[in-house]
């Protein structure tokens, strides 16, 4: 998945090639299907028409001139284009797919795919359209359109005709065979591609998210002792434990954060019957619990990175040919139920994170639970100043975080629960897969800048109490964001600096800073 996300932010061209053994069993399944084409036999796609009109046969003749109209006929994609990285990432998936040498394709049409990346030449793949249950049939259809030279694609930043941009780059479109049209788009790798950027990102969510919890937890000089091992040991959720041990260590080395016995105090004397401490001896839930709360992302991921892995690295599209046997199979390997169930999980656990951060910025800016910090974090100024009573920090920061939030918890609704019965019925039950996976990529997306507004007031508030105490990671994290964010000392649009912060914790850059291990 790494190698995934590496080429779909490479804009300059990655440098991929086909293996020699992978053409080789390509070579083998183009012969299975020709010995079986001419035998005569009906093969599903190839010499019959698809879905619910796969009980019309053709002759051998037609079945190239069958391929091109399904490309035609399923390009009927609604709504926004797909971003560049997913286009990227959806290119790459589809090739190793096939690349597996079980679908009857040439090494041709799948060294253009490899091609085109080189050349940063990408389809315009519209969003919509897709039921996610006979593979991404329409968003694929654009990917496969441009490598015959038709539709639209966008080169060196201009949208262009496929024809014009191939050309352009020294490349020649190809003319699809029989079988090859439906194997480039009867399988799950738009959807794969969504949930496979979704999930890098949200690995960095979980980590910037006990990272946060450790500075909330410095604020607010909060007890250190609520993350020791005693307790989460004995709940032994994996990721419950993990994200604990994080926020440990982020907070070594800090004189903001206490322990235990300095929140009690001294406690009652003998004589005393009531005593009102100076706060509580807990801290809320988004502090306390905040191991649970991530945990359950932490191992949420654990299971979504094999079931997208067997994903990425399928067979995926029907029928499949297998070389050993000289068969085809009939099957359903373009179903993307697990991608739709991996999808709506890491939705629903990233969400559930992003509420928790919300609910921490919201024990920073309300002065009714901060512990002393000045309302919305405003910079202190003398009530004689004329500035007094201008100024109102990051109240309209704090409104868009919950806003955000919102948005992202409205979208955890398994989307696999509105299955649709279409296409005459052929297709009676489908995964909603790309729906799920798109709507897991938005809400990670949301919650990064959730993440990084909460950040950036983390650094406020840190300045306000005194940065100088932070632990040895946390301060990291503290100097190198206020490399990109100055302290507010006065009102100011923070948009594009949220969006600097957003972009650095989900590209990994913050993560590699704070980690690094020969760092000041």
């Amino acid at each position: 998945m790494d190698e995934v996300h590496c080429v779909s932010r490479v804009r300059n061209g990655a440098t991929l090639n086909l293996a020699e053994d992978a053409a080789v069993r390509m070579k083998k399944s183009l012969q299975v299907k020709d010995s079986l084409i001419a035998s005569g036999i009906p093969i599903y796609g190839v010499t019959t028409g698809f879905g619910d009109s796969s009980n019309h046969q053709i002759g051998p003749r037609k079945a190239a001139a069958l391929q091109r109209n399904l490309l035609r006929f399923l390009r009927v994609g609604t709504g926004p284009v797909a971003p560049d990285d997913i286009v990227r990432a959806t290119m790459l998936i589809r090739a190793n797919c096939l690349a597996r040498g079980h679908s009857a394709i040439r090494h041709e049409p799948v060294r253009l795919i490899l091609d085109m990346l080189h050349n940063d030449i990408l389809p315009r793949i519209p969003e919509r359209g897709s039921v996610g249950a006979s593979g991404d049939l329409a968003p694929l259809s654009y990917l496969a359109a441009a490598l015959t030279g038709e539709g639209t694609v966008t080169f060196r930043g201009e949208r262009m005709p496929a024809a014009e941009a191939l050309r352009t780059a020294g490349l020649t479109p190809v003319e699809l065979e029989a079988k090859e049209g439906l194997a480039l788009v009867n399988g799950t790798s738009f959807m794969s591609a969504y949930l496979t950027l979704a999930f890098v990102e949200a690995r960095e969510l979980a980590w910037c998210a006990d990272l946060c919890t450790a500075m909330a937890a410095e604020i607010r000089r909060s007890s250190k002792d609520q993350f020791t091992a005693f307790p989460h040991d004995n709940k032994p959720h994996p990721g419950q434990g993990t994200s604990a041990q994080n926020i440990r260590e982020f907070l070594e080395g800090s004189s903001l954060a206490g322990a235990d016995a300095d929140l009690r105090g001294d406690g009652l004397t003998e004589d005393d019957g009531y005593l009102e401490l100076r706060r509580g001896i807990q801290d809320p839930y988004s502090i306390r619990c905040a191991p649970h709360v991530i945990g359950v992302l932490r191992d949420t991921l654990l299971w979504a990175e094999q079931w997208i892995g067997n994903e990425i690295n399928s067979s995926n599209d029907n029928p499949l040919f297998d070389a050993e046997s000289s068969t085809v199979h009939n099957s359903g390997n373009f179903y993307g139920g697990h991608v739709a169930q991996a999808a709506s999980a890491l939705a629903a656990a990233v969400a559930g994170v992003g509420d928790l951060l919300d609910r921490q910025l919201q024990l920073l800016v309300d002065p009714k639970f901060s512990l002393g910090l000045p309302a919305n974090l405003i910079a202190p100024v003398d009530p004689t100043d004329a500035a007094a009573g201008l100024h109102h920090g990051f109240k309209g920061a704090q409104i868009a975080a919950s806003a955000l939030t919102a948005e992202a918890l409205h979208l955890t609704m398994p989307v696999s629960s509105f299955s649709r019965s279409t296409e005459a019925h052929n297709q009676d039950k489908v995964s909603m897969g790309t729906i799920a996976a798109r709507h897991a990529r938005t809400v990670t997306r949301l919650i990064g800048e959730v993440t990084a507004i909460h950040l950036v007031a983390l650094c406020q508030a840190a300045d306000l109490v005194g940065a100088d105490g932070l632990g040895l990671r946390t301060a990291r994290c503290h100097r190198y964001l206020r490399g990109i964010v100055p302290f507010l000392q006065e009102d100011r649009p923070l948009d594009e600096d949220f969006g600097r912060i957003a972009d650095a914790l989900i590209d990994g850059s913050l993560r590699r800073e704070v980690m690094a291990p020969d760092g000041p």
